[in-house]
This record gives C-alpha cells, structure tokens and sequence, in this order.
C-alpha cells in the first residue's frame, strides 16, 4: 500500500535503486527510506514497512493513504506506487500496488521491461516488546532484453521487530524466502538493523543487507539520520541525510530529503546521487493523507 497515485509521487522503486542491481528490495522502497541510506528495518512505519520490515507497522497508530512517483537515470526508470495503510486496529496492515519500467542496455543493446507488484503486508504484536509480520506479493514480469525472461507469480516476506528500550527497536526482514516461481528480479535477501530516537526530534539508523541467491554474497550497508523541526504546533519539516555502500557492485551514493507534515497530510522529497563506482541519479517524491480515524499525528 504504499501511497496514494499522485499524490502518490513515491519514488518507492526508484529509490532502491542506483543500479543497485533494480531488485524488488531497492524498488520497493520510497523517499524517506531512500533518503537515510534504508536504514529504517528497526522503524519502517506506513508504507516504509513494505519493502523493509513489515513487522514495524504498529511502531504508531494511523491510517494512512499514499502515492509517489520516481525516476532513476541509469535505466530511464519511472515508477509508481500506490498503497493504503491502517495501523489503529489489532492487526495492522497495508494494501499496496507498484509499476515500475525501464529501458537498461545490456551488451550495447537496448530493451525495455516492466513490473506489476500488488500484495498485502500484515503485522501483529507476538508478546509485549516483539512484533512480527508479513508481506505477500504477487509481481508479473515482462522483458524483451536478451538474458531477460517474463515471469509471475507470488513471493513471501517476514519480519521481526524487537523494542530493545524505549528509545532503540532492532529489526530483522526476509524478502522473497518462499515463491511460486523463482525470478533475478525477486532474489532471496536478509537483512537487519537499529533504529534509535535518542531525543524526540531525532532518529538515528543503521542497516545491512545481503542477498542469499547468487555468488555474491558481499553486504550492502547504509545508515543516516532525521531531524524533525517544528513550525509552531500546526506543521514540521524533517530533515533527512543517509549513505549507503553496495559492495557487491563496489558503489557508494550519499542521499538526503526534505519533507513537510501536518496532521492530516505530508509531502516527501528525496534525491541520491552515486559517488564512486557509477553515476546514477535518483529523484522521488511522495503524498500522504492521514484517515480521520488517526490516533497519533507525524508530530506526536
């Protein structure tokens, strides 16, 4: 569910991105993430937790619709992502829906594919201080690239959240563990990290990634930190700034944000930029409405 179509501009895939191999981990993520280096595993909340840690959707208590938009220059990519999610209830939740197209060169010839990805994300608090979820996706790939075969099918990720204090959560996810029909585009992934506000206005976190298919098995790390500053007692402004390191593809990229929050919407910009080992570019941006049956605001 990850945001709302136009207003709905998340650069939720494209964020992933930088040629960061254009997996579903990196598609499915949008500008906030995308802005502290994915370093959200221990608080991804609303459509963050979708392509991060399903489990962390009752981290607060809104419902919550979304929409965002995203362009990636290595491949040309556009992608757009829709989502709704709800976490006033027992078992919090989130419908989402993503499609992404490119058109990459391989080998000096150009091609173009595209993906749908559409599913259901679900968490529920185990005992007190842990919580656990889900995610169940169903994608459809289409490709005239040569080495590129068109597939479908569905894939499963889970998630744990452990509030370790007040002020730090640890999170662990598994994307894609179990599938109907293996795809390069959907690769097995376990990842981890920290998420700590040591002050209200202020998040800190650290995450790392590595993928279970494949030969290479190198980490792909990121961390970065939010500043929430408030105008008044009406709006906010964070402030976002992260980096993030793929050693399998040897690159580095350093990102940042901005936003705006009020208690009924919010506005996110985000843009990461590789600084060693490539030159991709990637810009998104994203749109929240907050449903009248919130119980906690952005700026609680």
């Amino acid at each position: 569910m990850r945001t709302l179509l136009l207003g709905v501009l998340t650069v939720t895939g494209l964020v992933g991105g930088a040629r960061a191999e254009n997996d579903s981990q990196t598609d499915l993520l949008g500008p906030r993430e995308v802005a502290v280096g994915e370093a959200m595993r221990g608080g991804a909340t609303g459509a963050s937790a979708i392509g991060l840690n399903p489990a962390s959707l009752p981290l607060n208590r809104e419902l919550v619709f979304e929409g965002g938009y995203g362009y990636r220059t290595s491949d040309s990519a556009s992608i757009i992502a829709v989502s709704a999610c709800d976490s006033t209830n027992p078992m919090p939740g989130c419908f989402f829906y993503e499609y992404a197209s490119g058109s990459p060169e391989v080998a000096g010839t150009s091609g173009d594919h595209s993906t749908h990805i559409g599913g259901l994300a679900l968490s529920r608090l185990l005992v007190p201080r842990v919580l656990i979820g889900a995610t169940t996706k169903y994608y459809s790939f289409k490709s005239d690239l040569t080495g590129e075969t068109s597939a479908s099918g569905f894939t499963f990720d889970f998630g744990a959240t452990v509030r370790m204090t007040q002020l730090v959560n640890l999170g662990v996810a598994a994307q894609n563990v179990l599938a109907t029909e293996k795809s390069p585009r959907l690769p097995r992934a376990i990842g981890g990290g920290l998420y700590a506000r040591p002050i209200p206005s202020l998040a800190l976190g650290f995450d790392m990634r590595w993928k279970l298919d494949g030969d290479d098995r190198s980490p792909r790390f990121g961390g970065g930190a939010e500043l929430f500053l408030r105008s008044g007692g009406t709006l906010g402004f964070p402030i976002r700034v992260g980096g993030l390191r793929d050693s399998g593809s040897d690159a580095t990229y350093l990102s940042g944000g901005l936003g705006v929050a009020s208690y009924r919407w919010g506005l996110d910009v985000a843009a990461r930029r590789q600084v060693a080992g490539g030159d991709e570019t990637t810009v998104m941006a994203s749109v929240r409405f907050f449903g009248p049956r919130m119980a906690s605001s952005p700026l609680d």
